[in-house]
């Protein structure tokens, strides 16, 4: 396999990185292996209305995982409530784990954040979260799953990409 088949992310449960393939699936597979609505949204780059996503409201503690592929995103602690109905984190687990494109649809600039293993859409990132980055990485419900996973204090701090 070439190089860029693979790729470095982060498993937040064990707090290490490990080496993985690229998943590239036709458009006909995703739409087999999915259900409707979240095909829509992942495959698609749809988005789901406001307030009715199981997430927008969610509390519950864990790893919040790409719905297509798995890939660790964002820790609950990194959650917060920003009033536009969306899931709303402050930072990813890792920033090799996901990947932002310019995204001009609907007559705006916005920066997209795919999934880096799938390249699944799972929303977009703005600059108006809480500090000290300041992101708001405004994601949709259809797009995640929660998991739950053992860690320790120290496995949470992965901000820093696996490459350092």
């Amino acid at each position: 396999m070439k190089t860029e088949d693979h790729l470095r992310l982060c498993d937040a449960c064990a707090g290490t990185t490990y080496c993985t393939a690229v998943i590239r699936r036709t458009d006909e597979e995703w739409r087999i292996l999915l259900p409707p609505d979240v095909y829509r949204v992942a495959r698609q780059a749809g988005t789901e209305t406001p307030f009715s996503g199981i997430y927008a409201d969610c509390h519950d503690e864990g790893v919040y995982v790409c719905a297509c592929c798995g890939t660790h995103l964002f820790f609950s602690k990194d959650k917060f409530d920003s009033g536009t109905g969306w899931p709303s984190f402050a930072r990813p687990v890792c920033p090799d784990n996901v990947e932002w494109h310019e995204d001009h649809s609907h007559g705006m600039v916005r920066t997209e954040v795919l999934c880096r293993r799938c390249s699944a859409h799972l929303g977009h990132v703005f600059d108006d979260g809480p500090l000290p980055d300041g992101t708001r990485y405004c994601m949709n419900s259809l797009s995640l799953s929660l998991i739950t996973c053992e860690m320790h204090e120290s496995d949470t701090n992965m901000a820093k990409s696996g490459r350092e």
